[in-house]
């Protein structure tokens, strides 16, 4: 079952984040992940003001999102992300979709 990401990402250096995303790239590819939503317009409806950059990553499981995220390759690009952003990441399985409706 299919499970997103949901990341605002606060970013303070973009030279320095686009090449965080560079090296992330190829970790989300061989997890077989990818972006449904990056940085374009979002809006804040209840319970936030403005929110800044939003993603929206999915990944084919809430597994393969565990393997992503505690995996030793990613860890180490934390501290380098840390340094020109500040990120909050939430992750929830997706729905079990019946091909009877």
């Amino acid at each position: 079952m299919a499970a997103y990401a949901i990341l605002e990402v606060e970013v303070h250096d973009i030279g320095e984040y686009l090449l965080h995303q560079r090296q992330v790239a190829p970790l989300l590819e061989a997890v077989g992940a990818r972006y449904l939503a990056r940085g374009g317009e979002s809006r804040g409806y209840e319970g936030v003001d403005q929110p800044a950059s939003l993603m929206l990553v999915e990944f084919p499981s809430l597994a393969a999102m565990d393997a992503f995220y505690l995996g030793e390759a990613y860890r180490e690009l934390i501290s380098h992300r840390d340094t020109c952003s500040r990120c909050r990441i939430l992750a929830v399985e997706g729905l079990q979709l019946s091909t009877q409706q």
